[in-house]
Formats: C-alpha cells, structure tokens, sequence
C-alpha cells in the first residue's frame, strides 16, 4: 500500500512540474497581465501547480519535493526560452543550471529524509 502511495506523490510531482513550467513559461505572453486569455491559461495552470505540490509534499518529503520540482521547473523553463524567445543563457547561467541539477540529483541518491 505504501508503493501505491509513493506512486500517486510522483505523479503529482510530475503534474505540479507541467504545470509549473507551462504557467512559466507562458507568462511572457501575458505581457504583463493585459491580455486575457493567456492570463487566463497562466493564473488557471499555477492553481493547478500549487495544488499538486501541495499534494505531493503530503507524501513525498517537502525538501525532495520542493528542490526537485523547482530545479526541474527552473531548467524546463530556461529551455522553453531558448527555443521560443532565442534567450540563450551565458556561460554562467549554463553552469547554474548544471549546478542545480548536479544538487538535486545528489539530494535524491544521498539526502534521503528518515
């Protein structure tokens, strides 16, 4: 029974992710909240974000959940730029974002929580 449980906090985490990178990564087309529907899609999918973080972190420990959903979201989300905007991160970013994925991995392989 407890796998099963496992199971359902990933697959929120993995839902909290989508949506967590579609809300971001469309917000630009907002263009600061003055056009409606994509406003609409962006407000709509981070309600959806936040509740399936919150589920998943009732099952999967909160610093697992949290760092993996924000690395995954930050490195989808840079992505996403570079292919729609042509916003290519500089050396420094591209470092940061190895760096964030090098820790998360870490936290999951070795920071397991008791």
């Amino acid at each position: 029974m407890k796998n099963i449980s496992l199971f359902s906090g990933y697959i929120y985490l993995i839902l909290a992710i989508i949506t967590g990178i579609a809300s971001n990564g469309f917000l630009k087309t907002t263009e600061g909240f003055t056009k409606l529907t994509p406003t609409i899609f962006c407000v709509t999918s981070i309600v959806i974000c936040l509740f399936c973080i919150s589920k998943a972190m009732t099952i999967i420990p909160v610093g697992f959940t949290y760092a993996t959903y924000g690395a995954m979201t930050i490195t989808a989300v840079t992505l996403f730029g570079v292919f729609k905007y042509n916003q290519t991160p500089n050396l420094y970013g591209t470092v940061g974002l190895i760096l964030i994925i090098a820790g998360v991995i870490l936290l999951n392989v070795f920071g397991r929580v008791k």
